[in-house]
């Protein structure tokens, strides 16, 4: 297959497919290896380069389709290059490529035409920009919200289909930096939920994780028949709970002599889907303060 007579428009429904296929959401690597695969495209394909700007024939037209199928919503991305497919993406996977053409083609004329009456509506409007509307909002109310979201989003969490979790801690891992992390969708593995591989500058490691949808404790046993299952498998295992982990449980993870294990537990993994915008959003508020300066008014 010459790269050359490729369209970016081939890999629209490939991609929206291979997002699927991986959990919904992906880095820019795992969608390209998937799509090398599908289509089975030899080295002398790859290595095909633009004569004018040297980049890449193939992984350029994928950069393409994917840009495209943001237009009308079937993707979007996040941080760190994750790329999602949305519930709008996945409908479209029933559609014939010609119809997912007609949908990006006017999403496109649409975004388009908006963009200009945003600049214009700019430049004519810009004194209205300007305008400051007051924050009505109750700051005793906020800062009670904010002690209890903790407690709402483990509650949540903790209600969600078992493999829904795993998706969650599989975009959340991508999120972090992981690639190439699968949920094996397995049981009977020892508890081994999924793999990834963490990339720190120079040197990756193979990483397998569980997932616990707990209300209470993990206790030791759970660290150590983890600890069996991926002996000789992965360089480290990470465990994730919506719980807590008991004390013997930590000790058993950082036992001398054995692989060490992660441990994060239902505070942990609140901060991290906080900061990483995952089912958390976060409204920040700014408070005054007025203090009377005694001193000067004294010496006026």
């Amino acid at each position: 297959m010459n790269p050359l007579n490729i369209r970016k428009d081939d890999f629209y429904l490939p991609t929206l497919e291979v997002l699927r296929d991986l959990g919904g959401s992906a880095s820019i690597e795992e969608i390209e290896e998937k799509l090398i695969e599908r289509f089975r495209f030899k080295q002398g394909a790859l290595d095909v380069v633009y004569d004018r700007s040297g980049d890449n024939v193939i992984t350029d037209k994928m950069s393409w389709a994917r840009s495209y199928l943001k237009f009308p919503g079937f993707v979007t991305t996040e941080s760190r290059g994750i790329w999602v497919l949305t519930e709008a993406g996945r409908a479209a996977l029933d559609l014939p490529l010609e119809d997912v053409r007609k949908q990006i083609h006017v999403a496109k004329a649409k975004r388009r035409a908006e963009q200009l009456a945003e600049r214009k509506a700019v430049v004519e409007d810009l004194d209205r920009l300007l305008i400051d509307e007051p924050d009505d909002t109750n700051g005793e109310e906020l800062e009670e919200a904010a002690l209890d979201w903790t407690d709402a989003l483990l509650a949540t969490l903790r209600t969600m289909d078992p493999a829904a979790f795993e998706r969650l801690t599989q975009r959340l891992l991508r999120e972090s930096g992981f690639v190439k992390v699968e949920v094996t969708g397995k049981s009977g593995d020892g508890g081994i939920d999924g793999s990834g591989v963490l990339r720190m500058n120079l040197i990756s490691f193979q990483v397998l994780f569980q997932c616990k949808r707990y209300a209470g404790s993990v206790g030791s046993s759970t660290v150590r028949d983890f600890r069996g299952a991926m002996q000789g498998r992965a360089d480290k295992g990470l465990i994730i709970t919506t719980g807590t982990f008991t004390a013997e449980a930590r000790k058993e993870a950082t036992r001398d002599g054995a692989p060490a294990i992660d441990l994060i537990d239902g505070e942990a993994l609140c901060q991290l889907l906080k900061e990483r915008r995952l089912g958390v959003q976060v409204r920040e508020v700014v408070r005054e303060e007025v203090v009377v300066d005694t001193a000067f008014l004294l010496s006026v």
